[in-house]
């Protein structure tokens, strides 16, 4: 599951409606400046810039409220058509909805951040209980149940590949994600938020269960950097946890 910023599908499209909405609004105020005060006209641009924000995209948001500031001059204070103004109180509501636009941008890329990290949290929670299932299923092979976790581990981490490999069956490599969720390299700590996953050899995730160890899921992220959180990582030793349940089980 990756976690890069949002990209709009219609992002050049998304920036250009930022730049005029706010300008055909304000032309459109324009008519009924003498007869309405300008905070009034202020609020509705926020308006605009929430609308805006709210696709996730923090530069369309930032257009937005910059061109509201802008034509918010240009049009509704006075001298009009000029980007001078001389009310104490229209240069107040300018400098407010230019700050009020900035902060409402923020906040609404902060609540879709939120909401995407529920969105991951769920998914991680549906591998979870998807994988306990199948453990409680008593005919399901051991093999189906270790590449079903490996695809599960794949998409979690969003490595390149995760396999199982029954122990003793190889050399074991440098690194090593733990069983409290650090990762180390060589007996060394890794500092996987700055550095990312280890992609010079492959990362062991033993698969124990009573003091016994069953195997291990070997990981491979080689061809790019990938930094999962704490919670990810923590995600993926519970799953392997439970596989070293299952398999227990079925030696005894």
């Amino acid at each position: 599951m990756r976690t890069e910023a949002i990209v709009h599908p219609h992002r050049a499209t998304l920036l250009l409606a930022a730049a005029i909405a706010p300008l055909a609004l304000c032309a459109g105020l324009a008519a009924f400046r003498d007869s309405a005060p300008a905070a009034p006209a202020a609020l509705v641009l926020v308006l605009v810039v929430v609308v805006v924000a709210a696709t996730g995209v923090r530069l369309a948001g930032f257009i937005a409220a910059l061109s509201s500031g802008l034509w918010f001059d240009f049009f509704l204070t006075s001298p009009y058509q000029s980007l001078k103004i001389t009310n104490r109180a229209d240069i107040e509501t300018a400098v407010l909805l230019l700050v009020v636009g900035a902060a409402v941008t923020e906040i609404a890329l902060w609540g879709r951040r939120q909401q995407a990290r529920a969105s991951r949290r769920a998914g991680y929670l549906d591998g979870v209980f998807g994988t306990a299932d199948i453990v409680t299923v008593q005919h399901g092979s051991p093999s189906a149940l270790t590449k079903h976790v490996s695809r599960q581990i794949v998409e979690i981490l969003d490595i390149d590949a995760c396999r199982f490999e029954a122990k003793g069956a190889s050399r074991r490599p440098t690194a090593s994600l733990d069983h409290d969720g650090s990762v180390t390299q060589s007996g060394r700590p890794v500092d996987v938020d700055r550095h990312g996953l280890p992609t010079e050899d492959l990362i062991a995730l033993d698969v124990q269960h009573g003091g016994a160890s069953y195997g291990r899921f070997l990981l491979t992220s080689s061809t790019r950097m990938v930094r999962p959180s704490l919670e990810q990582r923590r995600v993926v030793v519970l799953l392997a946890e439970q596989v070293g349940a299952a398999l227990a089980s079925a030696v005894d």
